[in-house]
């Protein structure tokens, strides 16, 4: 047998958190990753990959895997472990946890988990072990938060386009979303249109990769794109391009929108935006002209203190004009697929879980601090990594450094939050466990399988919250089943387009389309009235204008005493080459991305003084961060961009990004406002981070760097 024909190809599918849950063909021979490539039969993958992913053996074989279980035997912070068993690391936890539950309170103990997997079981299984144990609740949050509640105020959950069918539209916009760094098999699709004659409109805060593919790019200042929705509203009522039809069938409140938008003139549009007026009023008819008019709508504009209600206004445009109904036309921020799958079981409190409290993981420095009655004592961080990833980084760090903070880390590598554990668990990577993939990008499901064994001691969630549950006695029979019998469940009430065989097609690795219901409008949507909601009751009733409206952010463009200090409004949007901090140790990764940066006007650059390669200190009250300067006119004047997330310990003195971004919640949502903070720049003689400058404060990092 030759060495090509010892290779065995397996499926696997991509579980980090991304829209586009990609099917992967693995290689392998003698139990080791030989190739990585895109699935040529999954119909969304269409046989390619990111580059991430592309180099996914980087991750899996690098010399920062964590392999077996550790014990901390220094101060925390400085990473430094001994090896232990998985028994001496499950006899650990079982007895700090049982002397916390005894003397606390299991509410004393905190889970900290979010999108490290988007794996049916990998992600929900933890919530059923810590429900049963009566611990501290996360509200998980952080990034979609806002985003849910505006869409839900307007058309309920679950609304959404079909991207295959991006294809047929004749205008597209991509409004706060660089899909070329974070949904990438988003622009095939696009480019299939583009051939057919349709126009790309990119809507933005800078000029990123996916606006210099665009036939138009329209700059908005960060925070304003309420305003640019409702002035697009405005013009299509004046112009009557508005679908009375649906209007009057599928929607309420229609009247109460019209003077709403009365005040957003063109001009008016321009004095916030930034937009100028005549581009208005061309977008805007061109919307209401076209015959099929798509938005995809990016996540990031929702991560503002406006955020809720800005979703809520843009996703009002499809309705106004009864862009659903048309094939090619409609909307999709959250794919119909993120909502069919059957896993409420191991999501939601069972009955006869205990009741406890609820804890805003955004606000995690202020729990480890602050609060009280009891005192968090301990904490269970998995698919996490809070020390690069939560606001208000410096508290974050200050209640990690805690000595009487009990803390466990479930993790692949060795991060800034692993630093701060006492115990570390290895966890396997989704090339080695089985899973359940559905995607907020698209609609198909699929079962990954393990591609290669489980690299040292790691093992997978399901596995380790099953033992720890044995340890603790815990009375849960889920806890105690198999992937088999846990995903059985999950997929036993599963419908898909074309049902026959469909489970014996699941487990030969083959994607199943969910079925999206044809015009579920028609049906009745997920709101009070059954209707899409120009006026909403529940935001009224919650303090909120019941129509859309634009509410400057709180850190945001207009001049106060807060702007006279820090004039330049952050935005901290996704980097091509990392996903939020995963791949931050990847050595391709970190050799595209060269050093952590800030992108500043060529005007606002020079008036302090500052040129292009430059290091710079941004700061505001709540913390500073050592960047190097990138001077482009990309950037609008006013604005900084900080393509993130850079790993705190590859910053000098391990302060990254998130020292900069605020704790405080959006308006609805309880979201992270990522994007809604002012800081100011000067130049600093402190060294920059990164490959360029070999600024790596750890031994491992130095030696990824060379390889």
């Amino acid at each position: 047998m030759s060495r090509d024909e010892a290779i065995e190809h397996r499926i696997s599918v991509c579980a980090h958190d991304c829209p586009d849950t990609c099917s992967i063909k693995v290689g392998v021979r003698d139990g080791r990753i030989i190739s990585i490539k895109g699935d040529e039969d999954h119909p969304i993958t269409r046989g390619f990959l990111c580059g991430k992913v592309n180099r996914y053996a980087e991750r899996v074989y690098s010399p920062l895997r964590i392999k077996t279980p550790l014990r901390r035997i220094a101060a925390k912070g400085e990473g430094r472990f001994a090896p232990i068993s998985w028994d001496e690391a499950l006899d650990e936890i079982a007895s700090r946890f049982g002397e916390i539950v005894a003397a606390h309170g299991a509410e004393a103990i905190l889970p900290y988990s979010y999108g490290g997997t988007i794996g049916q079981i990998g992600f929900y299984i933890g919530h059923r072990f810590f429900h049963r144990l009566g611990a501290s609740r996360l509200e998980r949050t952080i990034c979609t938060g806002s985003a849910v509640e505006g869409l839900r105020m307007t058309m309920g959950i679950g609304l959404a386009s079909d991207i295959e069918e991006i294809r047929d539209a004749r205008l597209i916009l991509v409004w706060g979303l660089n899909a070329v760094a974070s949904h990438v098999h988003l622009m095939p699709f696009i480019r299939d249109a583009r051939r057919k004659g349709a126009r790309l409109v990119v809507i933005d805060t800078y000029r990123n990769a996916t606006a210099r593919q665009a036939d138009w790019f329209i700059p908005v200042r960060p925070g304003t794109d309420a305003a640019l929705a409702l002035g697009m509203m405005r013009e299509i009522i004046a112009a009557g391009l508005h679908d009375e039809n649906f209007i009057d069938r599928y929607t309420v409140g229609f009247e109460d929108l019209r003077q709403a938008c009365q005040p957003y003139t063109p001009q008016r549009v321009q004095e916030i935006t930034g937009v100028p007026a005549q581009q208005l009023v061309t977008l805007a008819r061109d919307y209401g002209r076209s015959e099929a008019a798509f938005i995809r709508l990016g996540l990031g504009l929702s991560r503002h203190s406006n955020g809720a209600m800005t979703v809520r206004s843009i996703s009002c445009l499809p309705a106004l004009t009864g862009a659903w109904e048309r094939r090619g036309g409609g909307f999709l921020c959250f794919g119909w697929g993120s909502v069919c799958q059957n896993q409420n079981y191991l999501r939601h409190p069972a009955p006869e879980d205990p009741p406890a409290r609820s804890i805003n993981m955004v606000r995690l420095g202020e729990a480890l601090l602050e609060t009280r009655d009891p005192e968090i004592k301990a904490l269970y961080v998995y698919n996490s990594n809070p020390a690069a990833v939560v606001p208000e980084q410096a508290r974050v760090h200050e209640g990690l450094a805690r000595e009487d903070l009990f803390c466990v880390v479930h993790e692949q590598l060795s991060t800034d939050t692993t630093d701060f554990a006492d115990i570390v668990l290895p966890a396997t990577t989704f090339m080695e466990h089985d899973d359940v993939l559905t995607s907020y990008g698209h609609n198909y499901l699929q079962i990954s399988r393990a591609a290669i064994p489980a690299q040292g001691q790691a093992k997978s969630n399901l596995e380790t919250f099953s033992l720890l549950a044995r340890r603790m006695g815990l009375d849960d029979p889920v806890l105690r089943q198999s992937f088999q019998e846990v995903s059985g469940r999950m997929l036993a009430e599963a419908e898909f387009e074309d049902n026959g065989d469909a489970l014996a097609r699941l487990e030969a690795g083959q994607p199943l389309k969910m079925p999206f219901p044809a015009a579920p409008w028609r049906q009745g949507l997920a709101t009070p009235s059954g209707k899409f909601e120009f006026y909403s009751s529940k935001m009224e009733a919650l303090g909120h204008s019941p129509v859309p409206a634009f509410v400057p952010s709180r850190e945001g463009h207009l001049d106060n005493a807060l702007k006279a200090r820090y004039p330049l409004q952050l935005v901290t949007p996704p980097s091509q080459h990392f996903l939020n901090s995963s791949f931050g140790e990847a050595p391709s990764s970190l050799r595209l991305e060269r050093t952590p940066r800030i992108k500043l006007n060529p005007a606002d650059a020079a008036v302090r003084g500052l040129v292009d390669g430059a290091s710079c200190r941004a700061f505001n009250d709540r913390g500073e961060c050592f960047l190097t300067v990138e001077v482009t006119g990309d950037t609008p004047p006013g604005t900084a961009v900080a393509e993130s997330v850079w790993w705190p310990k590859l910053h000098p003195q391990r302060k990254g990004i998130n020292q900069l971004t605020s704790a405080e919640l959006t308006d609805l949502g309880r979201c992270a406002r990522f994007h809604d903070g002012l800081i100011e720049v000067e130049a600093t003689q402190e060294y920059s981070a990164g490959i360029e400058t070999g600024g790596f404060p750890h031994a491992q990092h130095k030696e990824i760097s060379r390889s």
